[in-house]
């Protein structure tokens, strides 16, 4: 049995737009690890010290957050893994060698898997692989291991929006245009998103506008908006669905755009017709007057915009709550069209790819469902296997952290590229399933709060270690390209998968460890699904094209496809070319506030971190920044809880409790509390969020639960 290790691709020369000074030798141009904008930068050595330069890439025009500037430092920070661990039968992770730690995984996944059946072994992937890990990983979980039981954390970000688009448009794409089109709009409504936190650069794009911000907190966007809607947490479906209310009584719906390019509008509006402007105000908190100049200033724009992001997601009614905004933007008229459109702000770096690619439970390479034999077919006879032999849908993200160790349930985990004892809602439960298992196994280069639990530790290369594509929120396929090779000890995930592929009986030749070879092979996979990569090779993007998928293989003696960065402008990918309103109605959230709990707690993002914060937390200046959790309230919530500026609260709800130091926020609704979720411990939000799904996408809502504060001390 023998394994092949990818050759190390000498760096990329230097070219036009380099930073000056730059070595020829050793600059390379590629892209930021974090958020899905992945700005474009040049990484290079100066007196032997790694350091970053934005480059003039299109989504960033030469600017980087501070995540962006300081991310050279985790390639070598103290905390690094450079070794396999695997755990000694007294509970300690000690080194092992790489055969060894492959020979420990493979010989227990497959006692296992023989003695309880495939799905005793799962695997949860995570939404910053780069598009051909996510693609190995698919396929082997469902070729070498055999098992229905993957997902990852994407499941967490983007998925509501991603069941609604594929609904409205037949298709999902963040945004289905480019960024650089938001540059010269007039009006912009962001339902849900804070990007001046969350991905600053694209303020730049945005700072031409009037902005429209929908939003619980008076967020650092909504600061900078003209008009700032601040509903109750849970009833952002009530006001979209105003707000649609309005735009037709008021007589701003393009009726021409309605009968040629959409149907089923009836069937929203006899939702909408019931939600007039005082009902909207009594149920949301937002004045009739603000909804109604939201809509004019909608409604008298030319070059407009609709743009959701994870605060009209992250809830049991998310789909319908994200479908309702389309419903809006389909009224006006927008999607589809030059100068206006609908989009989604993609979070995690690669959540476009990681699901299209075929990490998802549901889906396989090319966007396709794993329950289409059609699609079935094509994969398999370009994986060399039987159709029946692919398992079919499994569980989705927190079912299948919630099912780890119970009766029925898989005994043995995978994790790559995620932190589910952070990140996961009710943390203390998934701790617990985690702790629960025969064997888990987890693939990282930092030892995240998940590492730490793992029976075996792999450590894995990271962003300027490797090569790679990476698909952005515009869905423009990306070139990551490496400086230098790993630290001794370090192998890249496609050398995991192979191996432990070789040693579970797979031909060696079924699972490449070279990211051209796997990106290849994934091209043909691709072929023909709606997120078709079949035209895009590594020669076109080094050659500086810009491809957006879907971006098919031209017939011979045909030019090269040009890729397809604007979608729908003709029609949408429904067979009959014409966009779906959606009928929804207005429901309330899982949990409510009570005499027990009575406040709204909200989770989201800080400024200087990123995800569950295994990284940012490891980067001095970031942590200096925002060095522990903190709770916003209001000051007269404080006051009548006892609590003061600087202090330590409790916050409960019914699963759990967390802690976090007080900062008072006089512009926060008096009603409602908010936590970041990047710390670990007890400060993890995700201790007391809510783990109720929406039906449809199966997103937890970890927008609003109900909880109480009080003073911490450390007897409580």
């Amino acid at each position: 049995m023998s394994e092949s290790r990818s050759p190390a691709p000498p760096a990329r020369p230097a070219g036009p737009g380099a930073p000056s000074g730059a070595a020829a030798t050793s600059a390379v141009a590629t892209h930021c690890p974090y958020c899905a904008l992945q700005c474009g930068t040049w990484l290079g050595r100066e007196d032997g010290t790694v350091v970053v330069r934005p480059s003039d890439f299109p989504v960033n025009r030469g600017g980087l957050c501070q995540k962006g500037w300081t991310a050279p430092a985790l390639l070598d920070t103290p905390v690094r893994l450079h070794n396999p661990l695997i755990r000694d039968p007294r509970g300690t992770l000690e080194t092992a060698g790489w055969h060894q730690a492959l020979d420990t995984v493979a010989d227990r996944l497959r006692r296992i898997r023989d003695a309880h059946g495939p799905d005793a072994v799962a695997v949860f992937g995570g939404g910053g692989l780069t598009n051909e890990k996510a693609y190995l990983l698919g396929k082997f979980a469902r070729v070498a291991l055999g098992t229905s039981r993957i997902d990852y954390n994407g499941r967490f970000c983007m998925s509501s929006a991603a069941a609604a688009g594929n609904a409205a448009f037949g298709v999902d794409r963040g945004l289905p245009f480019p960024v650089g089109d938001l540059d010269d709009a007039e009006v912009i409504l962001l339902a849900g998103a804070n990007p001046a936190e969350t991905m600053p650069p694209l303020m730049r794009h945005l700072a031409g506008a009037e902005l429209i911000v929908i939003d619980p907190r008076r967020t650092r966007t909504a600061e900078t908006a003209a008009l700032h809607l601040q509903p109750q947490p849970g009833t952002d479906l009530a006001l979209a669905l105003g707000l649609l209310h309005l735009a037709v009584t008021e007589g701003r719906m393009d009726e021409g755009y309605l009968h040629r390019r959409t149907v089923g509008f009836d069937s929203a509006w006899q939702r909408a017709v019931a939600w007039w402007p005082e009902r909207v105000e009594r149920v949301t908190g937002v004045p009739v007057a603000a909804q109604r100049e939201a809509v004019r200033m909608l409604g008298e724009a030319r070059r407009r915009y609709v743009l959701t992001g994870r605060g009209a997601e992250q809830h049991s009614k998310g789909t319908d709550t994200v479908a309702a905004f389309i419903n809006l933007a389909l009224a006006l008229g927008l999607p589809g069209r030059a100068g206006s459109g609908y989009g989604c702000l993609t979070g995690q770096g690669n959540g476009q790819g990681g699901r299209e690619l075929g990490q998802k439970a549901d889906q396989l390479p090319g966007y396709r469902s794993i329950a289409d034999p059609g699609a079935r077919a094509h994969v398999a006879a370009v994986w060399g296997v039987a159709p029946q032999e692919l398992p079919g849908p499994g569980p989705s993200a927190y079912e299948l952290l919630d099912s780890l160790g119970q009766p029925g349930g898989p005994r043995a985990l995978l994790v790559f590229g995620s932190n589910p004892v952070v990140s996961a809602p009710r943390a203390a439960r998934i701790t617990e399933r985690l702790a629960a298992l025969d064997l888990l196994v987890v693939a990282d280069f930092m030892p995240s709060e998940t590492a730490l639990l793992a029976d075996v530790v792999l450590p894995v290369t990271q962003w300027a270690e490797e090569e790679g594509t990476m698909t952005n929120l515009e869905g423009r396929v990306l070139r990551r390209r490496r400086l230098s090779g790993p630290p001794p000890g370090v192998r890249s995930d496609l050398d995991v998968l192979r191996g432990l592929a070789i040693r579970l009986g797979q031909p060696p030749e079924r699972f490449p460890a070279a990211p051209h070879q796997v990106f290849e092979e994934l091209r043909r996979t691709t072929r023909g699904g709606r997120a078709d990569y079949s035209g895009i090779s590594y020669e076109r993007l080094d050659a500086g094209e810009a491809l957006h998928w879907p971006c098919p293989a031209a017939p011979p003696g045909q030019p090269p496809h040009p890729g397809t960065p604007r979608l729908f402008l003709d029609r949408f990918a429904h067979p009959d070319g014409r966009a779906r309103f959606r009928a929804v109605d207005h429901r309330d959230a899982a949990e409510l506030p009570d005499g027990r709990f009575p406040l709204y707690a909200t989770t989201g993002r800080a400024l200087a971190h990123y995800q569950s914060g295994a990284q940012t937390r490891e980067v001095p200046e970031l942590l200096a920044a925002e060095p522990e959790s903190y709770l916003e309230v209001h000051p007269d919530t404080a006051e009548r809880a006892g609590l003061a500026e600087g202090e330590l609260a409790r916050i409960s709800s019914a699963r759990g409790t967390a802690v976090a130091r007080v900062r008072l926020v006089p512009t926060l609704r008096a009603d409602t509390v908010f936590l970041p979720f990047h710390f670990t411990a007890d400060g993890r939000a995700n201790l007391i969020t809510s783990t109720a799904l929406d039906p449809e996408s199966h997103m937890p809502e970890f927008k609003v639960c109900a909880v109480r504060i009080e003073p911490w001390t450390a007897t409580a």
